[in-house]
């Protein structure tokens, strides 16, 4: 059942808008394992949310996106886990992870303009008493995200060049 289960988080990850009755035909098994399956996941959070992948810089409404390294100061008895909540309740933040190396945690940040990131960096994040320091880098532009490819590369038409 794991493999099973396995194979379909692949295909589902692949596209979250397969159904049950295409990933059954696609892995040769009845529908019925397969929505039982699916269902065993959502109910243990194994599958938290079917979403879509958007470019944004297609869409009128473009979004600013901040990758924002954070050193903090662990909380006696609850380590890093109180201020990666405290930071990832704000609407604001797309994600929290906590990293090795130099920084702490590593929190996306999304906003409007440029000044809606930095007015959540100095109004919100680094008032926080844990946190020691915050690096902040803009993402001018998205090539890949979650194994999407955003360019849609044109073929060079010009002519050779031949001495």
């Amino acid at each position: 059942m794991v493999e099973l289960k396995n194979e379909i988080l692949n295909l589902l990850k692949e596209d979250a808008r397969r159904g049950p009755d295409l990933i059954a035909t696609m892995l040769n098994v009845s529908q019925a394992d397969i929505i039982k399956a699916i269902d065993e996941m959502e109910k243990d959070h194994v599958i938290v949310k079917y979403a879509a992948v958007v470019n944004w810089s297609k869409v009128s409404e473009e979004k600013v996106t901040a990758l924002i390294e954070v050193q903090i100061t662990p909380e006696r008895g609850r380590g890093f886990e109180g201020i990666a909540e405290r930071i990832y309740l704000y609407p604001q933040v797309k994600s929290v992870y906590l990293m090795s190396g130099d920084y702490d945690l590593l929190v996306e940040v999304e906003g409007s303009t440029l000044r809606d990131v930095a007015s959540f960096v100095s109004n919100k994040l680094s008032p926080i008493d844990s946190v020691l320091s915050t690096k902040t880098f803009f993402i001018l532009k998205k090539y890949k995200q979650d194994g999407i490819i955003f360019d849609e590369h044109e073929d060079d038409h010009r002519l050779p060049i031949s001495p």
